[in-house]
């Protein structure tokens, strides 16, 4: 049997976390034995009696940087050789439904949640492994971003979906949007659900949602078909 999945993640804000890995998919994960979370207080790797983690910039400037030493401690207590250190940062790689699956074929990820005004640079250049964003966007907190991927992986894993193929068909799994989905009944408020649908015919069922799922990629998402 395969080695769960280890996912630690350390933040200085782990109660907004904890709560999101309780439910649905991802306490489902955890049960089945698929994944192990961790989330790591990363004032626990302070010196001080206040617990900082952070300081001003050298070289003056607004806001304020998140100190190397609790980081570097904090991983350390819990990586190993194998693990992969992930930094939640604008200034990242966009991250993509590949990214999630090459994520999920790791053994154990480390995610690192920026806050204020960033990371010192030496946390970059010898700690992380990987930089990842999830948008042009800038968060008040790494956390909600780390949440996003998290949940983005762990439903890759084998079995927490159930059925084998449970995200093969979906949006970006392969390179378009997915097809229009509809469900009982079969006429609501004079809106009727597609004839090929309730027609039992596999075929043209398949080729319609395959038509659909073009159309709408190339009305929403162009790019995608480049």
């Amino acid at each position: 049997m395969k080695q769960p999945l280890k996912v630690d993640v350390i933040t200085i804000f782990p109660q907004m976390l904890r709560g999101f890995l309780e439910e649905s998919m991802l306490k489902r994960a955890t049960t089945a034995g698929v994944v192990v979370f961790r989330v790591v207080d990363l004032r626990d790797f302070t010196s001080d009696r206040h617990r900082t983690t952070d300081d001003r910039p050298y070289g003056g400037g607004p806001g304020m940087v998140m100190k190397p030493e609790p980081l570097f401690k904090a991983v350390e207590s819990v990586g190993s050789r194998e693990a992969r250190v992930v930094l939640m940062t604008p200034q990242g790689r966009r991250f993509e439904q590949k990214t999630a699956a090459a994520l999920a074929d790791e053994r154990h990820l480390v995610f690192l949640c920026g806050h204020y005004e960033g990371v010192d640079e030496r946390v970059r250049t010898d700690l992380v492994s990987d930089e990842i964003s999830i948008g042009d966007y800038v968060l008040t907190n790494g956390v909600l971003a780390a949440a996003v991927v998290i949940d983005a992986v762990v439903r890759l894993l084998p079995g927490v979906l159930g059925a084998a193929d449970g995200t093969e068909q979906e949006s970006f799994s392969a390179g378009a949007l997915e097809y229009p989905q509809y469900t009982r009944p079969p006429e609501f408020r004079g809106l009727r659900v597609p004839e090929v649908l309730l027609s039992g015919d596999h075929g043209r069922i398949a080729r319609w949602r395959s038509e659909q799922s073009r159309k709408r990629t190339e009305q929403r998402r162009p790019d995608l078909l480049e």
